[in-house]
């Protein structure tokens, strides 16, 4: 078939894992309400249906053979996320002013959980994945190092939910949420096996890797609904959530997507590329927690800190383009 209708495939099964996981994160958040969750904890429980695209498509990837289109994905989303989502949410949402020599600028300013529940586990976590996939002895994605991010996911859930809460509030429930919560796992199921389809195709016409397919055609196209989403947000005064919750989107990638690449005994082919790229993963989110910790004001982003992820970004568009060219090709 052509390219151009496993494009429309693509696009539109992207879509509808995203609406599903929509259906989801709705009665999350409702939770996060009932359990009197702040916004920076509230992001975590809400991570788990706003990641469960990337988990469904690296499940579906693994048991479709193809697990580099996985691996792709889930550095992919975890590099261009970060810049993307955080400039989204500065610019519906930084509404605060600051003085600095006689003008005032914007700041995104969120709340200081951002940092100890989201950004700090998120360092740690990237610093595990780099132990047990690079060093010679263990390389690659193992089984057990499924387990060990399983459980390091777990650590980080059981720190954020016992993080500082506010006041609880009654919630009511419906019929109707159950059954859009339903559909939309249904929905996630299908949607995930024609990402892993359609891109399986796409690269195979275009006679590039499936490793490279993942990191930036899915992984690219998948972070469009998250950027409606987080306008939302943010427009809407909830810029922590808005903010902190590419963070959380990422840890959970990075643990619960992590799984089924690993499960599967997924070998790293190209050890330099992969570097590269988990390199600058933690280099965005030690970007993102440095501008939060010691950026003007503490717990905020500045425009010039915007730029700064972004140009991040643009220096690793540059390296793929300049180091990395053949292998892309």
């Amino acid at each position: 078939m052509s390219l151009f209708f496993w494009i429309l495939v693509l696009l539109s099964s992207i879509w509808a894992t995203h609406w599903g996981a929509d259906q989801l994160a709705e009665p999350f958040q409702k939770l996060c309400q009932q359990w009197g969750l702040n916004q920076a904890t509230g992001a975590t429980l809400v991570a788990l249906a706003t990641a469960s695209p990337e988990i469904g498509t690296n499940i579906a990837s693994a048991l479709q053979g193809v697990s580099d289109i996985g691996l792709g994905n889930l550095l992919g989303s975890n590099i261009i996320s970060i810049p993307v989502i955080v400039t989204v949410a500065y610019i519906a949402g930084s509404t605060k002013k600051y003085p600095q020599e006689n003008q005032s600028a914007p700041v995104l300013s969120l709340k200081p959980q951002s940092l100890t529940v989201q950004a700090f586990p998120y360092l740690i976590i990237l610093g595990l994945v780099a132990l047990l996939t690079i060093p010679e002895p263990w390389r690659g994605l193992q089984p057990i190092d499924g387990w060990i991010m399983l459980v390091a996911y777990l650590i980080y859930l059981s720190h954020a939910l016992n993080s500082q809460s506010k006041t609880s509030q009654q919630m009511s429930w419906n019929s109707q949420e159950i059954i859009l919560s339903i559909a939309g796992i249904i929905i996630l199921v299908i949607g995930a096996y024609l990402i892993v389809r359609s891109t399986e195709n796409i690269v195979a016409i275009l006679g590039i890797s499936q490793l490279v397919g993942g990191l930036f055609i899915t992984s690219t196209l998948s972070v469009i609904p998250e950027v409606f989403a987080t306008w939302s947000l943010a427009k809407n005064g909830q810029v922590t959530a808005a903010t902190t919750s590419v963070i959380a989107d990422n840890t959970a990638t990075m643990t619960l997507a992590f799984f089924p690449l690993a499960w599967v005994n997924l070998p790293v082919q190209d050890l330099e590329f992969y570097i590269l790229n988990l390199t600058f993963v933690g280099l965005l989110g030690a970007a993102y927690a440095g501008f939060l910790k010691w950026g003007a004001p503490e717990n905020s982003f500045s425009l010039k800190e915007i730029f700064g992820l972004n140009l991040i970004y643009l220096i690793y568009l540059t390296t793929i383009r300049f180091i990395f060219w053949d292998f892309i090709r």
